[in-house]
C-alpha cells in the first residue's frame, strides 16, 4: 500500500512539473506573440510615416522645381524683350504688373526682382538714364567697384529692393557669381527676412544674352551675363501652407533643414528640437537644384504610436487557449487510467454482446423450429384430412383451421423477417419475373374480401413499365400484400386502387398536384357535375394523383403501343435499371393525425382500438419499409382521416430481356392467350379512371376498346356498323359497368339492338356486365350473356370471353411450371425422409407419395448414414436439421465423406479400364427445417446440403426444391 501511495505521489509530482513547464511555455509563447504583434504595429507605423514624409518631400521639390522653371522663363522674357531694345519693351510698371499676375506660378517666392549688370565705366550713364543713384544694402551710396548689380525691376512685394546694388552684399555677391558661372539657380544661407522675421533664403538666377550657346563655357557665361533675377523664399510660411493641404498633417511633425554644413544644421522649418521619446524618425533628402547646398526633411509622429489592442488581446487569448488545451490534456491524462479500465470493460461487454447475439440467433432458431414443427404436423394433417371424403361442415371446419394455421405461420415469418432485417442478414434475390402477372396474383388474394365488401379493387400498370424485370418477386409481393391487405382491411366503401408507373413519370405527375393537399388538411378535388369525384369509384381520395385530371397524364393511346400490348419496352438504349413507383390508394378510414408519425414503428397500431376492430400486429408496414429501402427505394403515405390513405413506395429493379416463363425452376406465371388479338369491344363506363383500368386489362389480351359514357351511346356505336357481318375472328362485345346500367330504360335499348341484327342471335353483340359483388350475378344473370365479377384479371377475362364466344384455344403443352408437374418428376423416385418427429415423417411421406414417389422414413441421423452407405438406391434425401444424437448437419457431413471416399475408389478402379466413363456419386440432400434464418441456411450449405425446405412446406415450395435437384438424377446412384 505504501509503495502504491509513493508511486502515486511521484506520478502527481511529475505531472506538476510538466504542468509548470507547460505554463511557462504558454507564457513565453504569449510574450513572443505580443512582441511580434507590437513589432508589426511599429513596422506599419513606420511604413505610414515614410509614405507621408516622402509624399511631402516630393511635393516640396516639385513646387520648387516649378518655381525655378518660371524664374527661368522670366529670365528668357527679359533677355528677349529688354536687352538692347531701345526703348525697352519692359519697364518697372510692366514688370510689376506681369510678375504680380503670374505669382501663382511661383508659390514658393515672396517676390522677384531683376538687377542689371553694370560695369563701372557705365555707371554714370546708367544712373543718368534711370534718374536715380545706386545704393548699398544699407541704403548708402554705392562705393566704386568693377561692376554693379542695381535692381531696376521688382515685384510690388519686394519693392524695397529697388535701386539697391545687389553686389554690395557679401553673400548676395557670392550668390551672383556662382549663379552666372553655373547657369543654375543658387541659394543663400537661411536668414531672417525683413518684415515677417521668418527664416528664408534668396534664389539667384543669371540672365544671359539670347545668343548664348547651350554648351557655353564658364568664361562665355560670365561674358554673356546681362543681369540677375532674384527672389526671396519665406520658407516657414510656404512650407506651412503646402503641408496644411495634406491629410494627416496633424499626425506628424515635419522639419526642413539646411545641412550644407553637416556639423551645424540650420532649421528652415519646424520646431528646433525633436522629442527623443518618439522612436520613429524618417529623413528625406531635398534637391532644390543648387549643387553647393544640401537640404533634408525630417518627419516624426507628433505622439508615440499607441499599442494596438490586438497586441494585448491576441496574446491573452492565446494564453487562455493554451490553458484550456492544457486543462483538456490534463483532464484526459488524469482520466487515462479510468478510460483504460472502461475500454477493458467494453471489451468484456462486447464479448458478452456477441455471445448474446449468438444466443439470440440460437433462440430464434429454436423457437422457430419448436413452433414450426408442430405447425407442420397440424397443417400437413389438415391437408391430408381435406383430401378425404368430408361433409360440407367438416370441410369448412378443416379449411378454417388450415387458414388459422397459415395465418400463424405468416405471423412467425414476419417476426423472423424483422429479426433478419435487424441483424442485417436479409438478402434479396435477382430473378426475372412478369410484373403484371405478379400484380394480378396479389389482387386475386383479396378478391373474395373485396366482393364481400362491394368495393372496387383494381390494378393498373402503365404501358412504359417493362414486362419482365429482374428482382426479388417474393419480397416485392410481400410489400404489395401487406399494403393491399391493409387497404382492403380498412376500407368499407369506395375503392382500393393499385397503380404502377415509372418513377420519373410519377414525379412529373406529382409536380402538377397543388402542394396545399397535405396529410390531414382539406384540399379541393376535381369532381363531376353530379358531385362524384373523378376517382376509380367516385369517392374522394386523400391523394389527388389518381384523379382523372392527373391520371390521364400517364396514359398513352399511341397506335404504336398496340403492337406491344404487354408493355414490353424495346428501347434497349435506356439504362438497365428502372425505378418503379407503386401507389396503393384506398377510401377507407384514414390514419388519425396523432398516429401518423408512428405508422412505420414495429408492433404499433394507429390507435388502441385498431387491433380489436381490424386485427393485425402492426409489423407489416415496418417490414415493408425495410424491404423497400433494401430495393433502393422508399415508402411514404398521404392520409386524411375519414377520407382515405395512399401509400406509395418505390423500388429499383433491372430490365430483363429474358422471358420470365422461360425459367421453369423459378416462375409460375402463365402466358396470356393471343386468340383475342384484334377483337373489338365497346365499354360503357362514365368514370374515366375506371374505364382506363378496364381498357388496360382488355388491351393485354389484344382487344381494341372504345369507351362510351352511357349505354345509349354504347349501343349507338354498335348500330353504326351498318349491318357488317361479324366473323368469329372479330366478335363484337359490349362491356357495361353495373352502376351505369339503368334497367328501366337500357333493357329496351338492348333488346332493340338484338332485334336489328337480322334476327340472328349469333350476330348480336355479346353483352358483359361488370359487377363488384357476387350477389349481382343472380340479379342480372338473365339479362346479360355473362356477368363478370371484379377485380378484373387478364386471365379471368380471357377465360370468360373464351366461354362466351366459344373460341377454340390452341392446344398448349402442359405447363411445366405448375406444381402438378411434380407427379412426372417424382414417379418412381426413391426418397429417404429423416426426422425424429413421427408426425412430420407422416406429413412429409404423404406429401411425397402424393406425387408418386417411393418414400422410406427413418427417425435418426445415424440410421440415415447407415442406409446411405454407397452403393444405395435413393434419388434424394430430405434431412431434418435438429435431431438428437446426430443432427442433420453432422449426418450430411458424414454422407459427403462417404461419397468422396467411394468416388475416389471407383475413380481409381475405372482408371485401369480403357474406355470407361466415370460418373460422380452425389446424392441431393435437402434440409427440412422450421428454422429459416440466414445463419441456418449458411450452415446448411457449409455442411454439404444442396438447399432446404422450410416447415411447414407447401406444394409450390416442394416443387421448386425438387425441380432444381432431383430432375435429371438416375433411378439409382451407385
Amino acid at each position: 500500500m505504501g509503495g502504491k501511495y509513493c508511486g502515486a505521489s511521484r506520478k502527481r509530482g511529475w505531472r506538476g512539473l510538466v504542468a509548470a513547464a507547460y505554463v511557462l511555455v504558454a507564457v513565453a509563447c504569449s510574450a513572443v506573440m505580443h512582441w511580434h504583434l507590437r513589432g508589426e504595429s511599429l513596422d506599419r507605423a513606420e511604413e505610414r510615416l515614410v509614405s507621408m514624409c516622402e509624399e511631402r518631400a516630393r511635393m516640396l521639390q516639385e513646387q520648387f522645381g516649378v518655381t525655378v522653371n518660371h524664374v527661368h522663363a522670366l529670365a528668357i522674357l527679359i533677355s528677349t524683350f529688354h536687352y538692347e531694345k531701345f526703348p525697352s519693351a519692359i519697364d518697372q510698371e510692366t514688370f510689376a504688373k506681369y510678375t504680380g499676375r503670374t505669382s501663382f506660378e511661383r508659390p514658393l517666392l515672396n517676390g522677384v526682382a531683376f538687377a542689371q549688370r553694370v560695369f563701372h565705366h557705365e555707371r554714370e550713364m546708367f544712373e543718368s538714364q534711370q534718374g536715380w543713384i545706386m545704393n548699398t544694402m544699407k541704403r548708402e551710396l554705392a562705393p566704386p567697384q568693377i561692376e554693379y548689380a542695381p535692381v531696376i525691376f521688382s515685384q510690388d512685394t519686394v519693392s524695397y529692393l529697388a535701386r539697391i546694388d545687389m553686389m554690395s552684399g557679401e553673400e548676395d555677391r557670392e550668390n551672383i557669381l556662382r549663379a552666372r558661372t553655373t547657369g543654375k539657380a543658387v541659394l543663400t544661407n537661411p536668414f531672417r527676412l525683413l518684415g515677417s522675421n521668418h527664416l528664408g533664403v534668396v534664389l539667384t538666377f543669371a540672365v544671359y544674352r539670347p545668343d548664348l550657346p547651350d554648351d557655353a563655357s564658364v568664361e562665355q557665361r560670365v561674358e554673356a551675363t546681362i543681369g540677375y533675377l532674384g527672389g526671396a523664399f519665406d520658407v516657414e510660411s510656404l512650407v506651412e501652407n503646402l503641408l496644411s493641404k495634406l491629410a494627416g498633417n496633424q499626425d506628424i511633425v515635419v522639419n526642413v533643414y539646411d545641412v550644407t554644413n553637416a556639423s551645424e544644421a540650420m532649421v528652415l522649418y519646424g520646431p528646433p528640437s525633436l522629442d527623443d521619446q518618439v522612436p520613429l524618425l524618417h529623413v528625406s533628402m531635398l534637391d532644390f537644384g543648387d549643387p553647393f547646398r544640401k537640404h533634408e526633411m525630417r518627419c516624426r509622429y507628433r505622439e508615440k504610436p499607441p499599442m494596438p489592442w490586438s497586441a494585448i488581446t491576441n496574446p491573452l487569448g492565446t494564453f487562455v487557449i493554451w490553458m484550456l488545451v492544457g486543462y483538456i490534456i490534463c483532464a484526459a491524462w488524469s482520466r487515462y487510467d479510468k478510460v483504460s479500465e472502461d475500454c477493458r470493460k467494453m471489451e468484456e461487454l462486447k464479448t458478452q454482446a456477441e455471445a448474446a447475439d449468438i444466443a439470440k440467433s440460437q433462440f430464434l432458431a429454436t423457437v422457430s423450429h419448436e413452433i414450426r414443427t408442430p405447425m407442420n404436423g397440424v397443417l400437413g394433417m389438415l391437408d391430408m384430412l381435406l383430401g378425404t371424403d368430408l361433409t360440407m361442415t367438416q370441410k369448412d371446419y378443416a379449411q378454417t383451421a388450415q387458414m388459422c394455421g397459415r395465418a400463424l405461420i405468416t405471423l412467425i415469418n414476419d417476426v423472423l423477417d424483422r429479426a433478419k432485417i435487424e441483424a442485417g442478414k436479409l438478402e434479396l434475390e435477382a430473378v426475372p419475373f412478369d410484373l403484371r402477372s405478379l400484380m394480378d396474383d396479389v389482387i386475386s388474394l383479396f378478391s373474395s374480401k373485396s366482393r364481400e365488401k362491394c368495393i372496387e379493387l383494381a390494378v393498373f400498370v402503365c404501358d412504359d413499365v417493362p414486362k419482365v424485370v429482374l428482382g426479388d418477386p417474393w419480397r416485392f409481393r410481400q410489400i404489395l400484400t401487406n399494403l393491399v391487405g391493409n387497404a382492403v382491411k380498412f376500407t368499407e366503401r369506395g375503392h382500393v386502387f393499385v397503380r404502377v408507373c415509372l418513377a420519373e413519370n410519377s414525379n412529373v405527375e406529382a409536380n402538377q398536384v397543388i402542394h396545399g393537399t397535405m396529410n390531414g388538411k382539406d384540399g379541393k378535388v376535381e369532381s363531376t357535375a353530379n358531385g362524384a369525384f373523378n376517382t376509380l369509384s367516385g369517392f374522394e381520395a386523400a391523394d389527388r394523383r389518381n384523379n382523372w385530371q392527373y391520371f390521364k397524364l400517364l396514359l398513352s393511346d399511341k397506335e404504336s403501343l398496340l403492337d406491344d400490348l404487354d408493355g414490353e419496352n424495346f428501347d434497349q438504349n435506356d439504362s438497365d435499371r428502372v425505378t418503379l413507383a407503386i401507389s396503393i390508394e384506398d377510401t377507407g378510414v384514414g390514419i388519425p393525425l396523432q398516429a401518423q408519425d408512428r405508422v412505420f414503428t414495429p408492433f404499433m397500431q394507429a390507435d388502441s382500438s385498431t387491433s380489436r376492430n381490424y386485427g393485425g400486429t402492426g409489423i407489416g408496414l415496418s417490414i415493408s419499409k425495410c424491404l423497400a429501402e433494401l430495393m433502393g427505394g422508399q415508402i411514404s403515405f398521404t392520409s386524411r382521416p375519414f377520407v382515405g390513405s395512399t401509400f406509395t413506395f418505390s423500388a429499383t429493379l433491372k430490365r430483363s430481356y429474358k422471358d420470365a416463363s422461360a425459367d421453369s425452376n423459378r416462375s409460375l406465371a402463365e402466358a396470356l392467350p393471343d386468340a383475342f388479338k384484334g377483337m373489338k369491344a365497346i365499354l360503357v363506363d362514365g368514370r374515366p379512371v375506371r374505364s382506363a383500368v378496364t381498357r388496360y386489362h382488355l388491351k393485354r389480351l389484344g382487344i381494341i376498346v372504345q369507351v362510351a359514357n352511357n349505354t345509349s351511346a354504347g349501343l349507338k356505336a354498335f348500330s353504326g356498323q351498318n349491318g357488317a357481318t361479324i366473323s368469329r375472328e372479330k366478335p363484337t362485345m359490349l362491356f357495361i359497368e353495373s352502376d351505369f346500367w339503368r334497367p328501366e330504360t337500357d333493357v329496351q335499348l338492348l333488346n332493340r339492338l338484338r332485334e336489328q341484327k337480322n334476327g340472328q342471335l349469333s350476330d348480336a353483340p355479346k353483352v358483359v356486365l361488370l359487377v363488384t359483388s357476387e350477389a349481382d350475378k343472380d340479379k342480372y344473370g338473365s339479362i346479360f350473356d355473362i356477368v363478370m365479377c371484379k377485380p378484373l384479371r387478364a386471365s379471368t377475362i380471357a377465360s370468360c370471353i373464351q366461354q362466351l364466344l366459344k373460341v377454340e384455344m390452341p392446344e398448349r403443352k402442359e405447363n411445366q411450371n405448375r406444381p402438378s408437374f411434380l407427379r412426372s418428376l417424382l414417379v418412381g423416385k426413391n426418397i429417404l425422409v429423416v426426422d425424429d418427429n413421427k408426425v412430420n415423417l407422416r406429413v412429409a411421406a404423404a406429401a411425397l407419395k402424393k406425387y408418386g414417389a417411393k418414400v422410406h422414413c427413418v427417425e435418426s441421423g445415424k440410421d440415415a448414414v447407415s442406409l446411405l452407405q454407397p452403393p444405395h438406391n435413393f434419388d434424394a434425401c430430405f434431412m431434418d436439421v435438429q435431431m438428437p444424437e446426430m443432427d442433420g448437419f453432422e449426418a450430411t457431413r458424414k454422407i459427403r465423406e462417404m461419397e468422396m471416399k467411394a468416388n475416389e475408389e471407383r475413380k481409381n478402379k475405372l482408371a485401369l479400364v480403357e474406355g470407361s466413363t466415370f460418373v460422380e456419386c452425389h446424392l441431393p440432400v435437402l434440409a427440412m427445417t422450421a428454422d429459416v434464418i440466414q445463419a441456418t441456411y449458411e450452415e446448411c450449405i457449409k455442411s454439404g446440403m444442396n438447399g432446404y425446405v422450410s416447415k411447414p412446406f407447401d406444394e409450390e415450395q416442394l416443387y421448386q426444391a425438387v425441380s432444381r435437384l432431383v430432375v435429371g438424377t438416375t433411378d439409382s446412384a451407385v
